[in-house]
Parts: structure tokens; sequence; C-alpha cells
């Protein structure tokens, strides 16, 4: 069943030669240097070149992006789906007014968002560690996230999109992932595929030494991890935590801690569980140290409009200089990128059913599979023990 679509708009796409040109020369002027610190950054991941077996689909996915972001729908509708016919596919962009409306709040150019995802330059893809058949990909520079969806997951994420813009409207330093935009795509004669786009919670990725996707629980959280010489960027699970903590200072650790009730509050009252707490480490250098390295942003993120009545509500904090700051936290030693993803599992009556299989297989263990209320105080609880 396909996500809804209340009367979508279809129009020719315009031809991305002309931004593949102008990427062209903007990467023909990189420098040796440059190419090589590129490609030092990117180990364990690996291009999509010609004779990969996704190379077909990113490139179409590459193309269809770049006529997509050409020019903005001037109506803020959420339901809204414009459909743009390619040569050999179609590319649909839902709730593209929404989204646009998202990416300008959080002061993100388009060209840049274009350039970064249009053709140029092959996307890269990662080993992940999931067990959903989804398939991820990077932008060349890292800085978005790519990842199938499945058409439940469409419709699931879009009936949430107004309450989650309200949210990051509220609290513009959210741990959320920041969602850019949500596409169609579906060759000649072929099955329709969804995609989401999102800000990379690991960005920059230069230096993170470690990465972890954290539920709060036991069941299937190993991750056998990569030899020590091997390229593989692996993202390991809560066993592979053990031991280990997240040093703040006191004002960082009362912000993180307030700010995961917050938005796990928000995610248990749209009834979804089975999300992730994403979390990287890298070891802070000299000048990254220290109160000089922090600026205080007032109108950074979502625009986030002060509630006279909650005068409090927003926990705003000291945001690093740095890019992707709404996801990095610095603490004495170490910096810390953080984000809430996979926002899409709802507990409805088949996760109810896997509840209660679970139970029986796996007593005395903790596992994903809970109520939405259990799930948010469960992953609170995890970030309050490991944080000191």
């Amino acid at each position: 069943m396909a996500a809804p679509s209340p009367g979508p708009r279809e129009v020719l796409a315009l031809s991305p030669e002309a931004g593949h040109k102008a990427t062209t020369s903007r990467s023909g002027r990189r420098g040796l240097l440059w190419r090589l610190r590129d490609k030092q950054l990117r180990l364990g991941l690996f291009e999509i070149s010609p004779g990969h077996e996704l190379h077909r689909l990113t490139c179409m996915m590459q193309a269809g992006l770049w006529a997509a972001t050409q020019g903005l729908p001037t109506e803020e509708d959420f339901s809204e789906v414009l459909t743009q016919v390619h040569e050999g596919f179609e590319l649909g962009t839902l709730a593209g007014p929404a989204f646009a409306w998202l990416r300008h709040s959080l002061g993100l150019a388009e060209e840049d968002y274009q350039a970064a995802l249009g053709p140029g330059s092959p996307y890269l893809q990662f080993l992940s560690t999931s067990k959903s058949k989804a398939s991820f990909f990077l932008s060349h520079d890292q800085r978005f996230f790519l990842k199938t969806l499945r058409p439940r997951e469409v419709r699931v994420l879009l009936s949430h999109l107004p309450r989650y813009l309200q949210h990051l409207r509220r609290h513009p330093h959210s741990l959320l992932a920041r969602l850019l935009g949500v596409h169609s795509l579906r060759m000649t004669r072929g099955k329709k595929k969804y995609f989401i786009i999102m800000q990379s919670v690991f960005y920059p990725a230069g230096r993170i030494s470690e990465r972890y996707d954290i539920k709060g629980c036991q069941v299937s959280r190993w991750v056998e991890p990569a030899p020590e010489s091997s390229p593989l960027v692996l993202v390991l699970k809560d066993l592979n935590f053990q031991g280990k903590t997240i040093n703040l200072a006191g004002p960082q650790r009362s912000w993180l801690l307030r700010q995961m009730e917050l938005d796990t509050a928000f995610l248990r009252e749209l009834n979804v569980l089975d999300y992730s707490l994403l979390l990287a480490f890298q070891h802070l250098q000299e000048d990254e140290r220290g109160p000089g390295s922090l600026l205080f942003r007032t109108a950074r993120s979502v625009q986030g409009v002060q509630s006279p009545d909650e005068p409090g509500a927003q926990n705003r904090r000291l945001l690093p200089d740095a890019p992707n700051a709404l996801h990095i936290l610095d603490g004495p030693e170490q910096r810390y990128f953080l984000g809430l993803v996979d926002l899409t599992t709802v507990y409805g009556l088949r996760k109810r059913l896997e509840h209660l299989w679970k139970t029986l297989r796996y007593p005395h263990r903790t596992f994903s599979t809970v109520s939405p209320a259990v799930y948010a105080r469960r992953l609170c609880q995890w970030v309050e023990a490991h944080t000191e």
C-alpha cells in the first residue's frame, strides 16, 4: 500500500547536467592533499561506483534529488506530493513545503543541500549492524544520511510530521534527528521505493573513535568488534558499552538528562518504540577544550518560540562552535555525538504480540519490544546510569 497522496502534482524534471557541471567544477579545484584527506576520512566506507549492485538506484536518487530541490513549493502542506518525471524513473517529493521550512530553519542553504545530494560524487555505503532490510547511504561529504523505508513507515512518519515540527519549535536543542526530506522513487515498470534524508548524527566523522546504537536493553545488543587493523566502521551496541561512561561537567549532564526526558516523553505520546540513541566518542584537541569553544546561539535550530507559560521549557544549552552542533556535547576530555533516530515503529497489535512472545522466550532479560512508556523510561535510566 502506497503512502497517502491527496492529489500529486506531476512536472517534468529539470536536467541535472548544470548541477553536475557545477559540482564537478568545484571538485576539480580540490588539491591533492584535500583528496588524500577526504579518502582518509572515509575509511570503512565504500563508494557506490559503476558495477556496484546499487549504482543505478543511487544515480537515479541523485538525479531526482537535484531536480527536486531546484524550486520550493510556496504552500506549506504536510500532505503535498510532487512527482517529477525523469528518463527511466519518477521521483516523488512528499510533504515538500514542511521539510523545506525545516531545512531553512536549520540554516541549511538549499544550494549546499542540493550539491551534496546531487550528481557529481557517488554516495557512500557502509555495513550496517541493523536487522532491518533497509539500505543505508551517506552523501559523499558524510553530512547527510539516506535510508530506505517501507510504505507503512512512511505513513507513520508523515502522520507524525506536524507534531514533530511543533516539538522542535518548542525544544530547538532537541536530540531528535533532523529529518530533511522524504521521497519515493519508481523505476520504469518497477516497484516504488521510499527513502528518507536526515542530518547525519556522526558528522563531521573525522577522529570519531567509537560508535554505538543504544536501546537500553540486552537481547541482540552485542556486535562482534572489527579486528584492530580492519578498515570497517562498525556501530556497536549496548553490551559493547559495558564499563564505559559519558563524562560531562555538571550542567552538561543535567541538560542531557532533562532533554532525554523531554524527547522520550514526546515519543511516548506518539506511541512509538524501538528508537535508538546514537552515540559516538571523539577525543577533544587542546584548542577545543574549555568555555572559550562554546557559543550561546539563541536562534539556533528550529527557531524555537519561548512559551510565556513555561519559561524553562526549551531547555537550551551552550552549543559548541562546530558543524552539527545540535548533536554535539562536549565533556572535559571527549566530544560526544548524540541523536535519537528511527521514530517509525508504532506499538500496535503486532508489537504487543511480539512483546508477549519475547516475555516467554527471554525470561529475566530485557529486550526492545516493550510498551512506549517502559521503553522511554528505560532508555532515560540507561543514560543516567552511564553519565557522570
